[in-house]
């Protein structure tokens, strides 16, 4: 596979209920690309967000389900989902302001 830029490494935010109360401890959540590791997940978000440190990430790896439609039966893409905890001298991500 050919090398991940930063942009990407974070495919989207995960807007859930308890994605929204992580954010008063700092915590964000994102959908990552399934191949990314923890230090290119942190690299990317410190890239994408001016004034934003990482001190941690952790991440989930999701397998695919198994669909039916008919006779013909296949697999749901896996996905990737990393939470990163910033600082606490670390400025807020902008993108989820307002939500």
């Amino acid at each position: 596979m050919a090398a991940l830029n930063y942009y990407d490494i974070i495919l989207k935010p995960v807007i859930t209920e308890r994605s929204m109360n992580d954010m008063a401890e700092k915590k964000y959540t994102f959908l990552v690309h399934p191949e990314a590791t923890k230090v290119q997940i942190r690299e990317a978000v410190e890239k994408m967000f001016d004034g934003v440190k990482v001190t941690r990430v952790n991440t989930m790896n999701k397998q695919g389900k198994n669909k039916r439609r008919g006779m013909t039966s296949g697999k749901t893409a896996k996905t990737k989902k990393a939470i990163v905890k910033l600082t606490e001298d670390s400025k807020d991500i902008d993108f989820f302001e307002g939500l």
